[in-house]
């Protein structure tokens, strides 16, 4: 039986009307019966009219208190998608405004995609970058995406997953960036039930079961709290807040540990008037219980970059167990439920607001990468980036003046350097953290700050930087940098390039390889001519390595090599090679053989795969190892992880090109003494430019200590080039 939207309206308009007593009604009114109209006769799958949806769309938005527009395109957001209404039409009746908000979140349908993943990239850059010019957009985006999640129980397993998939890996991190912590947590749960399932009912049994028993502890805390505070004049309030079960989760794989030994289940949180009332609370605090050492956190005197404002402090209980407290002003809380859009109103009302603007920021840096070349990559790099730079785990770090930069973790200077504008990493010659000279390539930590060191002189980025910054945004704009060089000086780069990973095979490869053979790797690369290709080379759009190995590949097919294919036979071996515990197998529980490929030698911070081989355990290789990259069996193939619970050093092979000069041995044998970096092997030879070639096998810890040991070769003078050999 069909709903009476009528009477519904009834009940929707006393939400409105409390959450903004001075709404327009009868602007959504008209927006709310155009919508309705135009949904007539539509279903969900649940079988309910779908018109339920927009409702419960535009309902979340006024909760968040946004303004009479925003709630009438969640009305409306689905309009221009899923009913025969134009855009013009919509605008005559609505207005730009209103209309620009429903195709900020509207799908593209006209344009044929070659992939659900294609499609899904497009869709999501379309609003990202109408988010960039209105933020209203991206919270439209967030209701709509959080009722979806609410009601996933009527789509097919596939769909669920899939939908929750796309919610953790972009609508989450989108939430937490605007700071809108109540719709992050509840997505963040709703995602967890459908992508673990099992693991996300056994563990709300397990909170279940001690529900009573952290209540009783929680209400001791509580009141112990309020009789220490009723002696002094701060109006506060006491609660408990239960951590949801995806945090739990999290904190429990974060550090590999079972649920009876997580304490803090429930913070205690306490919100008051005044930022001096915080600081008297904090202090009260401490007086009662003992706080742990580098656990007290103030985002109030240093807020995160997505505005949260808070002060935590985790103490030991009366019978040892820690728990955390929160405090922070009922302001704060308002603006930690609903992030951005808590500042609206000063938007409205036109009046200026330096925490609206802070709370911009993460917007603003999408808006100058898009303006800074983000347009022109394809929407695979655009989704690498979107996730891995602005999506991913961060760190906090700080410039000179205070100003607060968020960067993917395991980022190094020159990261931050591209972070702060393009030609201050063009012209990078130098980095200060906390005052000192360090490395270019080391790693930075929430907290440091760095000053950049630039020159005028300086000749721009190294190529080498590509293998050692962490930020995809820094990596495009280092290739942008060659790509803008002229053509002709990217062709014979891309030569220069071709003849020095030939080097590193067999130099002889050259020789034998046709011709022809460049032309139709070419083609296969989709470049109409050679030099288009030695031309991408030139600038790092293409991977030399993987041209090679295409030419390898098409002069053993001519002289008939093949590859025989074995069946795939998982090892049940119990024994461990030496690095076999700095390697997590995935989906194995019991210890399996591990060895690290002698064709690639990887190393903690590479990025690996494993291969079932027959008999003889997993093979662990760089992915980019063309042995993995032209492999004919991909169903070998097995997701391995570092570790990283041991010191040991590991062995890979460097090449060093040198000037035919007296001394040079000894000068490399030096830096590696003073490195502390031991020389398993060594091999010197002259090639046919009458240059030095030094083969190496050393021993590093990790890739970190590896590109450095790089870099400080390349400083030498009489060394020309040194890079890592691969196979």
């Amino acid at each position: 039986m069909a709903k009476d939207f009528q009477k519904e309206f009834v009940d929707f308009e006393k939400i409105i009307k409390k959450n903004n007593p001075h709404a327009d009604i009868n602007l959504i009114k008209k927006a709310y019966d155009f919508a309705e109209l135009h949904h007539r006769g539509q279903k969900r799958n649940s079988g309910e009219d779908y018109f339920i949806h927009p409702i419960a769309v535009a309902i979340n938005l006024s909760n968040m208190a946004l303004d009479d527009q925003t709630i009438c395109a969640g009305l409306m957001h689905d309009v221009l998608e899923d009913t025969d209404v134009s855009k013009e039409e919509m605008e005559k009746e609505f207005g730009k405004e209103i209309t620009f908000l429903v195709d900020g979140v509207t799908k593209l349908k006209q344009i044929k995609f070659e992939s659900k993943e294609e499609k899904q990239a497009e869709n999501i850059r379309k609003m990202v970058l109408a988010m960039s010019n209105d933020v209203r957009v991206v919270l439209i985006k967030l209701a709509d995406r959080l009722h979806n999640m609410r009601t996933l129980e009527y789509k097919t397993e596939e769909k669920q997953k899939q939908t929750a998939r796309e919610t953790i890996e972009i609508y989450v991190p989108l939430a937490h960036r605007l700071g809108i912590y109540t719709i992050k947590w509840e997505l963040e749960d709703l995602c967890f039930r459908y992508l673990n399932p099992q693991e996300y009912y056994e563990l709300a049994q397990m909170v279940h079961i001690k529900r009573r028993e952290r209540e009783a502890y929680i209400n001791e805390i509580i009141e112990t709290l309020d009789k220490a505070l009723q002696s002094t004049k701060i109006d506060y309030e006491i609660t408990g807040r239960p951590k949801s079960l995806y945090s739990i989760y999290k904190k429990m794989k974060r550090n590999d540990i079972e649920f009876d030994e997580i304490y803090d289940l429930t913070a205690v949180r306490v919100l008051v008037d005044t930022i001096a009332d915080c600081y008297e609370v904090l202090g009260k605090v401490h007086s009662i219980w003992k706080p742990i050492p580098n656990r007290i956190k103030d985002y109030i005197g240093q807020p995160k970059p997505n505005g949260y404002k808070s002060l935590h402090t985790t103490v030991f209980g009366d019978d040892s167990k820690p728990f955390e407290v929160q405090i922070r002003t009922r302001k704060m809380h308002y603006e930690c439920e609903y992030g951005i859009a808590a500042h609206w109103k000063y938007k409205e009302n036109k009046t200026k607001s330096t925490e609206f603007d802070e709370r911009l920021t993460f917007i603003r840096q999408i808006l100058d990468w898009q303006k800074d070349g983000g347009k022109d990559i394809n929407n695979k790099e655009f989704m690498e980036i979107l996730k891995g730079d602005f999506f991913s785990r961060e760190i906090y770090v700080y410039s000179p003046k205070g100003e607060i930069y968020n960067l993917p973790m395991n980022s190094c200077a020159i990261d931050f350097a591209y972070r702060v504008h393009t030609e201050v990493g063009n012209s990078c010659v130098g980095a200060k953290v906390n005052g000192k000279m360090v490395p270019i390539s080391q790693k930075l930590h929430t907290g440091d700050v760095i000053e950049i060191l630039t020159s005028k002189n300086s000749q721009g980025p190294s190529r080498d930087w590509l293998n050692i910054v962490q930020s995809n945004q820094a990596k495009s704009k280092i290739k942008q940098f060659f790509k803008k060089h002229s053509k002709e000086d990217n062709i014979e780069i891309g030569k220069e390039l071709l003849d020095k990973e030939f080097k590193k095979h067999d130099s002889n490869y050259k020789k034998l390889i046709e011709d022809k053979f460049y032309d139709e790797v070419a083609g296969e690369f989709g470049f109409p001519t050679r030099d288009e290709m030695y031309a991408s080379i030139g600038f790092g759009k293409t991977s030399v390595e993987q041209v090679i190995q295409k030419l390898i590949k098409k002069y053993k097919s001519e002289n008939d090599t093949e590859v025989v294919e074995e069946k795939i036979d998982i090892p049940k071996t119990k024994a461990k090679s030496a690095y076999g515990s700095e390697i997590k197998v995935s989906d194995f529980d019991e210890d399996i053989e591990v060895k690290l490929a002698k064709c690639c030698n990887p190393v903690p911070g590479d990025k690996i795969i494993g291969y079932i081989t027959k008999g003889n355990g997993i093979s662990v290789h760089v992915r980019s190892c063309p042995n993995i990259v032209n492999l004919k069996t991909p169903e070998r193939l097995i997701d391995v992880y570092w570790r990283n619970s041991r010191a040991d050093k590991f062995p890979v092979r460097i090449e060093v090109i040198t000037r035919d000069e007296t001394g040079v041995l000894y000068q490399i044998t030096k830096l590696m003494s003073s490195e502390n970096v031991s020389i398993q092997a060594m091999n010197v030879r002259k090639n046919g430019d009458d240059e030095g070639l030094v083969d190496m096998t050393v021993q590093v810890l990790n890739i970190e200590e590896l590109n450095d040991l790089l870099m400080k070769l390349k400083s030498l003078k009489q060394v020309e080039n040194a890079y890592r050999v691969k196979i």
